[in-house]
Formats: C-alpha cells, structure tokens, sequence
C-alpha cells in the first residue's frame, strides 16, 4: 500500500485474527479504545475511524503501559501458583500413601506387665586394675604390648631404678648403724646399772659393819666400859648408813627406768626405720612393672624415654572373661534403684538378667550411677565398651491392655497413633498410654483388644490424619 495525502501510515498489525498490512483506526467498542485495524472479533463488524499520521505518532500513556505490565505480572502470577498448587497436591497424594512393608505393625492384646523404668549402660570389664608408677622415673623397655595374655608376676616394663636403688642401700646401711647404736646403748646402760648395783652392795657392808660397831658400843656400855656418847655416834653412823643403802636402791630403780625408756625409743626409732626401708623395698619391687595377677593387658604405655611421674597411669589388666555394667538413670527415678533390683540388659536383640549389686549414693548432672552385676557374665555377646539398654525392673501388672514398645514412647501421655480401619486404610486416634517395660506399653484408653496399630516411627505423617496403604 502507499501513502495518500500522508493522513494514513502503514505499517504490520499485531492483530491476531489478520496479520496483514492495514491501515490503523481506533475501535470504539463498549467505551474502551483498542488500537486495532478493520478485523472481525466474534464475527462482528466494529465501527471504526481513520487515523491521521499525527495521531499515530501519540505516544502511548503511562497508565496504559502500566495496566499492560500488571496484567502481565498477574498473568505470570497466577501460573506460578497453578504450578505450586499442583506440585502441593500431587507430593501430598504421594504422602497420603505409605508402603506396608516400612511399617510396624503391633496387635493390641492383654497380658502382664513387668513396670520397669529406662537406663543406658556400658559394658565394661568385671575386674580392671590400673598399675600405676610408684616412683618418679623413666621408661627404659617395654616387654608386653596391649592385648597380650599376662599371669602372676610377667614382666611388663623396665623403669630406671638406679638412683631409687642407690637410696635404698644408703637406707639399709643406715638401719645397720641403728642397730649397731641400739646395741652399744644397751651395754652402756648396763655397766651404769652394775656401777649403782656395786656401790649399793659396798654401801650394805658399811652398814652391817655400823651396825656390829653399834652392838658393841651398846654391850660395852652395859657392862661401864664405855660411855653414852659412843653409843649414839654409832647410832647416827648407822642410821646415815641406812639413808646411804636406801638413796643408792632409788637411784637404781630411777636409772634402771630411765635407760629402759632411753633403749625403747631406740628400739622404736630402729622399727620406724625399719618400716620406712620395707616401704622402699616395697616401691623398688613395685616399679619392677609386672601383673598382679592372670588377665589381658588393654593398655600399656610404649613411649620408651617418656618421664614417668610418681602415680601416673602406665599400664592397665583387665578381665575380659568376665563382665558387668556401669549404668547411669535420671535423679527422678533414683526411688526406683536399689541395691538387689532385678534388672534386664538389652544388647541389639539379646536379653540378659542380672541384679543391681552397688547404687551411688550421690546424683552427679542430674543421674545416679548404679552397677549391674550380671547372672551370665561371660556371655559371647559382651564386649568391653558395648552400649547397652538397662530396664530396671520395679512392678508387676496383670491383665493389662498392652502392645509392643518402641521408638514411639517417650512416657506416660497422650499419643496420636495410626490404627489400621477396614482394608487399605490407616486412621489417627488419640490414645492414652501408661506405664512401660522393655517389650510393652500399657494401653489406658483409645485402644480395643485386637486393634493393629502402627508403631514405627511416624513423624513424617503428623499432618495426615488418614493414610493409604501400598502392598
């Protein structure tokens, strides 16, 4: 086509009925102007009028461009949450469908019930002894590497004893001076007593002489030979005589008491000393590393030239033969753990019984630690350090609703559980569950005789209240 009188322009429509060549109008339909060219909309023809090249220069105004782009946003809008709608509901409809085969499925039942509350334990060995180095030192060889079989007395280790041996000698030579000093205080002691001993014998022949002299004098006065001066000389020699004999008796039995005394704490100081010096012996025979006793040596420290000090750890025996548990339970069931209690140990799929044989008195971060003493203590399944579940036994209940435990229960409460309802079909019903042991639950409410209930792990599905099964 061509200009005329340059009141028309051509130009390619957009029209999606005709895309051709036209010549622009404005269609006036229903009051809403549309830029468009003669085209039939519905099979109708629209009354139209030309344009002059003026106004088809207009510009397009701003509002119209943004009417465009908000229709066009709540175009893209509204498909995007078609989209997000439909992926909603079709991983719901898969969801609402749980495959028979990943699920748990328990009959309700009635029964006992054996109440018990939950541990957690470890097994560890039934006797370990740590060795620990009695002196400071060095290593100098290792003889047994962990894990070797060890008996009464096998070598384990060399440390450098030399500078505790050159003391233990310097000790013995010590005690054999003691000795030869305690020795020495009892001859003294006694040639001081002999001395007193002599003089005490000298003192009574002194006296029995006075004393002849005294008869004398007493006689001679009798007959007017003498006089009555000499009479009572020899009585005051006699009676000084007397008081003589008499002091060197007190004497002796002071000094006799006093050397007794000095020689005790001799004897004592020697026994001191000696005791010490055992003591010594006892270290230096002690850090000759050897096993107190048959048993696997689990530990034993290889850093040959490593310093040692006085009651490090250097070497550890173990029992392995036989076993017992180091458990542990919250301070609030500490009523219910006693010394004697009954007690099931459970490892993997296995059960052993056992008693409770020691209970720490003391709750530490909120636990009390007990040991369980078990009635099959070398069993094939116990392995030092193995995790173990323990179910302490404090109640027995008799024909109670009850069905299988499992990762479900965490407690006495309400619970919201899949039961199966006619064929293909879960539904969620909230049940009461009560007391526990290891193997069940007891059922308090929401549950019949024969139902099937799901208790697997159903977290997944806490917002489904129906779900489908899929064989």
């Amino acid at each position: 086509m061509q200009n005329h009188n340059n009141d028309v322009m051509l130009k390619r429509t957009g029209c999606p009925i005709s895309y051709t060549y036209k010549i622009y109008y404005i269609l006036i339909y229903s009051e809403l102007d549309l830029w468009h060219s003669n085209c039939i909309i519905k099979g109708r023809m629209y009354e139209t009028k030309t344009i002059t090249k003026q106004n088809m220069d207009r510009e397009i105004s701003k509002e119209i461009i943004k009417q465009k782009k908000r229709k066009k946003l709540l175009s893209y809008g509204i498909g995007g949450a078609v989209i997000i709608a439909l992926f909603i509901i079709i991983t719901s409809s898969l969801r609402s469908t749980v495959n028979i085969r990943d699920l748990t499925v328990s009959t309700v039942n009635r029964g006992s019930l054996s109440v018990s509350v939950n541990a957690s334990g470890k097994v560890v060995p039934a006797f370990e002894e740590i060795i620990n180095s009695p002196i400071n030192t060095r290593i100098v060889e290792i003889y047994r590497k962990g894990g070797d079989s060890v008996y009464i007395g096998t070598p384990l280790m060399k440390l450098d004893l030399q500078s505790t041996e050159t003391e233990y000698k310097k000790l013995l030579d010590e005690e054999e001076m003691k000795r030869y000093e305690l020795q020495q205080l009892k001859i003294n002691n006694r040639t001081a007593l002999d001395d007193i001993e002599m003089k005490i014998k000298v003192s009574a022949m002194k006296l029995s002489r006075m004393e002849a002299e005294l008869r004398n004098e007493i006689y001679l006065d009798s007959l007017g030979s003498g006089t009555t001066d000499k009479v009572r000389q020899a009585e005051l020699a006699v009676n000084t005589g007397r008081l003589e004999l008499e002091q060197l008796k007190k004497m002796y039995e002071n000094e006799q008491q006093v050397k007794d005394a000095d020689l005790k704490v001799k004897e004592l100081e020697l026994k001191i000393f000696s005791k010490s010096l055992a003591e010594m012996k006892r270290t230096l025979d002690d850090a000759q590393i050897r096993s107190p006793r048959k048993a696997i040596l689990t530990y034993i420290n290889q850093q040959v030239g490593a310093q040692i000090n006085q009651g490090e750890q250097v070497a550890v025996i173990s029992d392995l033969s036989h076993f017992k548990i180091d458990a542990e339970i919250s301070d609030s069931y500490g009523d219910k753990v006693k010394a004697g209690g009954m007690v099931i140990v459970r490892i993997g799929k296995e059960k052993l019984t056992g008693y409770i044989s020691s209970v720490t008195p003391l709750s530490k971060n909120g636990v009390i630690s007990f040991t369980v003493q078990l009635d099959d203590d070398n069993s094939p399944i116990l392995r030092s350090g193995l995790k173990t579940e323990v179910f302490v036994m404090n109640a027995i209940k008799d024909d109670v609703t009850r069905i299988a435990n499992g990762s479900y229960y965490m407690g006495s409460g309400e619970y919201e559980l899949f039961v199966f309802e006619g064929s293909g079909q879960l539904v969620k019903r909230k049940v009461k569950l009560g007391e526990s042991n290891f193997e069940y639950v007891e059922v308090l409410s929401g549950l019949q005789e024969g139902d099937k209930v799901i208790v697997s792990d159903m977290k997944q599905y806490n917002n489904k209240n129906k779900l489908k099964l899929k064989k």
